[in-house]
């Protein structure tokens, strides 16, 4: 099983792409340099196969690439960081 992640920025999200099959998505809003990730979805037959970790080590990946930073509204963005203590370190406080 291959996975990609890719940003589609029209949509305002990264999307993970399973075999070439879309798998799921985060979605996000825009706020200059810092997005703020506001929902998580993954495709009930890709649940439970590590896709949803998969997409958002790969979104925060590409984010600490290009120097952004994150507001992690998203429940599972902010469980994901709590568990990986080195992604902390992209996380801004909304103000």
């Amino acid at each position: 099983m291959s996975f990609l992640v890719e940003e589609n920025p029209a949509k305002h999200r990264f999307e993970i792409l399973v075999d070439d099959a879309l798998a799921g998505f985060t979605a996000y809003l825009p706020r200059g340099e810092v997005l703020v990730f506001t929902h998580t979805d993954v495709e009930e037959r890709f649940q439970n196969m590590g896709v949803g970790s998969a997409l958002i080590r790969g979104t925060l990946d590409q984010i600490r690439e290009r120097g952004d930073r994150l507001v992690a509204k998203c429940p599972f963005v902010a469980a994901f960081i709590d568990r990986h203590p080195e992604y902390a370190d992209l996380v801004v406080a909304e103000s």
